[in-house]
């Protein structure tokens, strides 16, 4: 019963939101609100303006693509500003179709598909209210019943430009029915909906032998043309092309560049004139988004045939690439599981982590930067720290290739092996070992991948492998440090007692008998040496630690454990250090006896109720652990 009262709800707002008047009451709504009247560029660059901006690290987060798609914030922050923002403010870039170019799985329609559902929501609200002339298939622009000669008194009284001419079957119903008084014509509200084909229209092409032109622009209703005596009467035409049902919205034109050419001559009036031709009447006015989408083959391809030029210079192409952040590639996945019919699978923590990396290499490219590889720029990509790099270096790598992310394994590949795996398992748990294998396996099947492509890949795979090694012994040094948090707190303190003596020349009191005593030389090293730093180096982190406490005692806030990532990595891997030979004694034992028992149960409870893993992934991480650190 709680559906049905949610719907019975919907149909109540629906009715509530309804509105119907006379083009008179119209512009007294328009009066209060002129953001009414905007078109249909400013109408999506609002919808994703209202939903929200943020600024992270210089670059802007649209809030409308939230949760849907993840680690394009460059790619959609050039979309929004270099074409909504202009096209909004009635810039020459509105009279461009919008293409969308990059490879399989990128993300081109989930963009596109995100912007028509975001109209339909956006129709609903009061700041993307749509008003059109009752009656009519285009739902028409009820300004455009404005005369001409009017437009300009219209504009210093409302200070609203008009754009656009009177449909040829209003100008006759507002003759017929309206006697020509403009004040008396009924304006309805309307809603967008893709399904009710409402300023919402999707054109794909098929065979052009048998797919009519009518399809985008209409066709004559030769069963009305006995009532209406001719083909040129308005009334015996069905305005129901996508173009016509578009219009004040958008219209998203699949594989536009596979299409007939006949088929795309009425995108280079509509794009530049905000008209298209119709049977056998004059110009129809539309004001829509055109949206496209193609892969970056088939668009050298177009470019390359001089017969399209003058659509050419009437597209706008906006570069799609993969994500090349791995913490992103990870939502990506968890996304797609969770609307697959495998999102009851147990998934190891860390499985869909090292899927990430291996596909987030195979997009990459080798950098000319002097002792960069693949795997340092990942992590610098990723926003992690690397030693010997900066944001200003950064930069310089993001610059270095302008196609980089357009090559490499798309997301549905993973997702198809790991299904994959996970059928030929026949268990409810997955880890990533698992993944990394049916990933290789899948290579040998990948039509589209070389034989070149083939051994980087499975290269990538190795070092996939590696990161997935380091990880794994991390995840098991956690779990057998009893109270790890307060042994790593510990340590830490301990640390920075001896630091801030080394750096004030002080010395330290032994808290049991208050005598003196210099700074422990060998544990400030037996840590530092975890993570790299050099006897020449120390002196500098050292004094680059007592910086960042005197930073936070400034801010009123407390250095802790998680304040400083290197030391927090390097602390951790001193204890694991510690226990490295606990753990191969007692991950490797075949008969383990009863204090190993009893330790390798409560560091599986640990990993099951602090780390994400179940009994069946926690044991066989165990297991591979214990034969890494035998080896």
């Amino acid at each position: 019963m709680d559906i049905l009262g949610k719907i019975q709800l919907h149909r109540e707002e629906e009715r509530r939101l309804a509105w119907e008047g006379t083009f008179g009451e119209y512009l007294e709504i328009l009066k209060e609100r002129p953001y009414v009247a905007q078109s249909a560029h400013s109408r999506v660059y609002n919808m994703i303006k209202d939903a929200g901006i943020e600024e992270v690290n210089g670059t802007k987060k649209y809030n409308f693509f939230n949760n849907q798609i993840f680690g394009l914030e460059d790619s959609i922050e050039r979309l929004v500003e270099e074409y909504f923002h202009p096209a909004a403010k009635r810039l020459d870039v509105r009279k461009r179709i919008l293409l969308l170019m990059g490879p399989v799985s990128g993300g081109k329609s989930t963009i596109v598909t995100m912007l028509k559902r975001g109209l339909e929501d956006y129709s609903k609200t009061e700041a993307g209210a749509v008003y059109a002339i009752k009656g009519c298939p285009m739902h028409e622009d009820p300004l455009h019943l404005i005369p001409h000669h009017l437009r300009d008194d219209f504009y210093r009284e409302f200070g609203i430009r008009i754009e656009g001419n009177l449909s040829p079957l209003n100008t006759m119903r507002l003759e017929k029915e309206y006697g020509n008084c403009i004040e008396d014509v009924i304006v309805e509200r309307v809603f967008f909906s893709e399904d009710k084909r409402t300023g919402i229209g999707t054109f794909s092409p098929s065979d052009p032998k048998s797919q009519d032109i009518a399809d985008l622009t209409g066709s004559i209703d030769f069963s009305t043309i006995a009532e209406f005596g001719s083909e040129s009467d308005p009334r015996a035409y069905r305005f129901d092309g996508e173009l016509n049902k578009a219009n004040r919205g958008m219209m998203e034109f699949q594989e536009m560049l596979k299409c007939d050419e006949k088929f795309l001559w009425h995108l280079l009036s509509l794009t530049q004139e905000g008209n298209f031709k119709a049977g056998r009447f004059a110009l129809i006015s539309a004001d829509e988004l055109i949206v496209a989408h193609t892969n970056e083959s088939e668009y050298r391809s177009f470019i390359a045939n001089k017969k399209n030029e003058a659509l050419h210079s009437r597209i706008i192409v906006m570069g799609v690439p993969y994500n090349l952040r791995v913490s992103e590639e990870e939502r990506i996945y968890e996304k797609m599981i969770k609307e697959s019919d495998i999102s009851h699978v147990h998934i190891a923590p860390h499985a869909l982590r090292v899927a990430a990396i291996f596909s987030v290499l195979t997009r990459l490219m080798d950098s000319k930067k002097q002792g960069m590889d693949l795997i340092k720029k990942m992590r610098l990509y990723d926003g992690e720290i690397v030693e010997g790099y900066n944001h200003i270096d950064l930069e310089d790598l993001q610059k270095e290739f302008a196609d980089e992310g357009m090559s490499g394994i798309d997301p549905r590949y993973v997702i198809n092996r790991i299904s994959s795996a996970i059928i030929r398992k026949e268990i409810t748990s997955i880890n990533a070992l698992d993944v990394l294998r049916s990933m290789k396996d899948g290579l040998d099947h990948h039509a589209s991948i070389t034989k070149e492509d083939k051994e980087r890949f499975i290269n990538f795979i190795s070092l996939a492998r590696k990161e997935y090694d380091e990880i794994a012994k991390k995840e098991v040094q956690k779990a057998f440090v009893y109270s790890y948090e307060e042994s790593a707190k510990t340590l830490m303190d301990n640390y920075l007692d001896n630091v801030e003596a080394y750096c004030n020349k002080n010395k330290l009191r032994d808290p049991l008998t208050g005598e003196e005593m210099s700074p422990d030389e060998k544990l400030m090293r037996s840590i530092e040496e975890q993570i790299g730093i050099s006897e020449n180096a120390k002196k500098a982190f050292r004094e680059e630690i007592l910086i960042r406490i005197s930073a936070y005692a400034r801010k009123g806030k407390k250095f802790d454990y998680n304040s400083h990532e290197r030391l927090r990595e390097a602390i951790q891997k001193k204890l694991f250090a510690d226990l490295k030979d606990v753990v191969k004694i007692t991950t490797s034992s075949k008969t383990p006896d009863e204090a190993q028992l009893k330790k390798v149960n409560e560091v599986i409870a640990r990993l099951v109720d602090e780390h994400g893993y179940n009994t069946t992934s926690a044991n066989e991480l165990l297991k591979y652990v214990g034969s890494l650190l035998n080896r």
